[in-house]
């Protein structure tokens, strides 16, 4: 399962997704997007960016920090106008959500 992403500019998208690379959850050591916590991005023709993402847990101790750090960097990246990110837990996050790098490096595979 991997992140639904809806624009046309693709270049924008990727360095939208580096960054996103950059975040962590504290107790996993793998990036977010790695882990499938970044369920929608979507970046529309005036560089608004929507994200949906969810946690590992909704009791996860970074609930308050996590989310609001990505959508931070994703503010100062060039050409993004403006960004909004929405947190959910439907679909619940499972470990079968990870990206085989994810699942490798955490030794699931």
């Amino acid at each position: 399962m991997g992140a639904i992403i809806i624009t046309k500019n693709t270049e924008l998208m990727q360095r939208v997704i580096d960054e996103i690379k950059t975040c962590y959850d504290p107790e996993i050591p793998v990036d977010v997007w790695e882990l499938g916590l970044i369920y929608e991005l979507d970046l529309n023709d005036e560089h608004h960016l929507k994200i949906t993402m969810t946690l590992t847990s909704p009791n996860c101790p970074v609930a308050e920090t996590l989310p609001a750090e990505i959508e931070n960097k994703l503010k100062l990246l060039p050409n993004i106008n403006s960004t909004e990110l929405k947190l959910t837990f439907e679909p619940t996050w499972t470990k079968d959500m990870m990206t085989e790098v994810a699942q490798l490096e955490l030794g699931f595979m």
